[in-house]
């Protein structure tokens, strides 16, 4: 696979983890208007249970968008960081 093949592949994965997280956000309102208007109809004043669904989920939420938006990808490997560790590693070899 050549620089630029493995560049749009990998271009193409972050732009599906980005679409997965929008959908996951609107998953998450859904859920969260949901079990909201349950504890509204069923007992309301009371202990407000919602709070665990929206709290897990936006703990989701939260790691899905770092890794969906972050600027630095370590699982993007560069030529310039190949030859680096190359150097890196001979001068570790020297006496």
């Amino acid at each position: 696979m050549t620089g630029d093949e493995e560049l749009r592949a990998f271009a193409a994965r972050r732009l599906k983890r980005q679409a997965a997280f929008k959908n996951y956000l609107w998953t998450w309102l859904g859920v969260s208007l949901l079990t909201s208007a349950i504890w509204f109809f069923t007992s309301p004043g009371q202990y407000f249970w919602p709070g665990w669904v929206i709290f897990g989920m936006g703990v989701g939420a939260l790691f899905s968008g770092i890794d969906a938006y972050r600027t630095r990808d370590p699982r993007l490997i560069t030529t310039e960081a190949i030859d680096a560790e190359v150097e890196r590693l001979k001068g570790k070899n020297k006496p």
